[in-house]
């Protein structure tokens, strides 16, 4: 093996937990607690990259390749096959949330908040289809979504709460009408990545737009607002 990617050959041995709390870590533990994290981290990058080249279906030997380590190193620093894979699915979860978070945040209009949540959801599987397909292929797939789901659905919820409230209306859609719309695009995201993208993303975007736009206009329309309430922009 090439001396660079030489891996410590034990992690010192775990102390007691009384004498543990006692007493400082050492200089030595503190330095190799730095460099497993380090390393774990170079792990999971070089999984990524595995991903990038070889597609969702790819395997330890291709990531231990990417790596320019052997497979008994990589279980060094990831219990199983499940705990790397898991660690990449968290990786891509949190770029789907750290893009659409800010679009939320940054609309004022309930139809172009609409407009920037789908078109930012569809823009980071579009850029990562193979991280996104190989996400979705996981055992742990239903716990990372549902959580990222319920990131934006609840930043999703708290605008269109204050969006129904600052016109006198009852908030209490806000949160299901949010959920909804969250599943609602990741399906059609699935179906869209799988049939190899059949619709360019801004047309879709926009049909998916005009289909759920209907949420917060008919919620205003069944409140038999005033015509200049209907029509008003928000601040």
């Amino acid at each position: 093996m090439n001396p660079v990617n030489a891996e410590p050959t034990a992690e010192p041995a775990a102390e007691p937990a009384a004498a543990a709390a006692a007493q400082p870590v050492s200089g030595r533990k503190a330095r190799w607690v730095k460099h497993r994290e380090q390393r774990r981290a170079e792990m999971i990058t070089a999984a990524i990259r595995a991903v990038l080249h070889n597609g969702p279906d790819v395997d330890m030997d291709q990531v231990a390749a990417e790596a320019g380590v052997s497979k008994p190193v990589l279980y060094r620093y990831f219990a199983d096959k499940q705990e790397l894979w898991s660690a990449v699915g968290e990786h891509m979860t949190a770029i789907v949330v750290d893009t659409v978070t800010p679009a939320i945040d940054r609309v004022r209009e309930e139809r172009d908040l609409i407009e920037a949540t789908i078109d930012a959801y569809l823009g980071v599987i579009e850029a990562e289809p193979k991280l996104y397909m190989f996400v979705m292929r996981q055992p742990a797939a239903q716990r990372l979504v549902a959580g990222t789901s319920q990131q934006i659905a609840a930043g999703l919820a708290r605008v269109i709460g204050d969006r129904l409230r600052s016109l006198g209306l009852d908030a209490g859609p806000a949160e299901p009408w949010a959920y909804g719309l969250v599943g609602f695009v990741q399906a059609v995201g699935d179906w869209w990545l799988t049939h190899g993208q059949p619709i360019r993303r801004a047309a879709l975007t926009e049909y998916l737009t005009t289909l759920l736009w209907s949420g917060i206009a008919g919620v205003r329309q069944s409140a038999d607002l005033p015509h200049e309430l209907m029509t008003a922009k928000l601040p």
